[in-house]
């Protein structure tokens, strides 16, 4: 009967040890999901009140805030339908990355850009334009800046497409769009990033893991691509700087670059 008392003993310890560390794990899980929510929030709160109080009638202006409100679309959706730790996240990514566009915007409109912003993770290691660039890809022109302007109207807060880094910086068209799209419209798009940006142009600034990326980006497209992109910008060494051009979700090499 001893026996018998002191097992029973046992197992209402055990049982009550388990199921405090249970509720301890949901208790930390609870805390983590609170404060991606709070954290996300906060970020979607901030840009629309940009949003309401920036107006701008320059037309780099009006398109990064038209892009800025369709980010702040997106991130009140996802907020709406997050039920864990990483939903809450990528609905503080679009948040941010709507401020960005409303930074973006600020710029366009001559007023200072604010404080700066917690870092994109899709555009991790994609670098920033410093000096304008011009190509003609299959007969039209394109450019790139890092400032806005009647010819740069586009921005982009940088990121990769389909699995090629890309800038940030002010751009002619919305090069990306077309990129992210299929058959004919991959390749043009992927034409002009690789006039834009590739080592082919003779740029000496980027680490031997860029020449792996490129490679591998040049062989999903097949052929040879030289013959409809000719260089009408300055491409010249150095400009391209260093960093880790390793981060989102798609592949790629170490760019060995930071700024453009």
């Amino acid at each position: 009967m001893k026996v018998l008392l002191l097992l029973f003993l046992i197992l209402i310890v055990v049982v009550a040890v388990v199921a405090v560390a249970r509720g301890g794990a949901a208790a930390r899980e609870q805390r983590r999901l609170d404060d991606a929510r709070a954290e996300a929030q906060r970020w979607y709160e901030r840009l629309g009140g940009q949003l309401m109080n920036l107006h701008g009638e320059d037309p780099a202006a009006r398109q990064a805030l038209a892009d800025a409100g369709e980010r702040y679309n997106a991130a009140g959706g996802q907020l709406q339908q997050a039920k864990s730790v990483r939903q809450f996240e990528l609905a503080r990514e679009s948040a941010l990355e709507g401020l960005a566009y409303a930074r973006a915007a600020r710029v366009a409109m001559g007023l200072d850009p604010g404080p700066d912003l917690p870092p994109l993770a899709a555009a991790r290691g994609a670098g920033q334009l410093t000096r304008e660039r011009e190509v003609s890809v299959q007969g039209q022109q394109y450019r790139a800046g890092p400032q806005p302007g009647p010819d740069t109207p586009y921005y982009y807060p940088g990121g990769r497409v389909q699995g090629r880094p890309v800038p940030s910086g002010w751009y002619s068209s919305p090069v990306w769009s077309t990129a992210l799209g299929t058959g004919a419209g991959v390749l043009g798009g992927m034409l002009i990033f690789d006039a834009l940006f590739s080592p082919a142009f003779g740029d000496t600034g980027y680490g031997d893991g860029y020449q792996d990326g490129f490679q591998d980006a040049a062989g999903d497209f097949g052929g040879d691509q030289g013959g409809d992109v000719n260089q009408a910008g300055d491409f010249g060494g150095g400009d391209y700087g260093g960093g880790d051009f390793g981060g989102g979700d798609f592949g790629g090499g170490d760019f060995g670059g930071g700024d453009f």
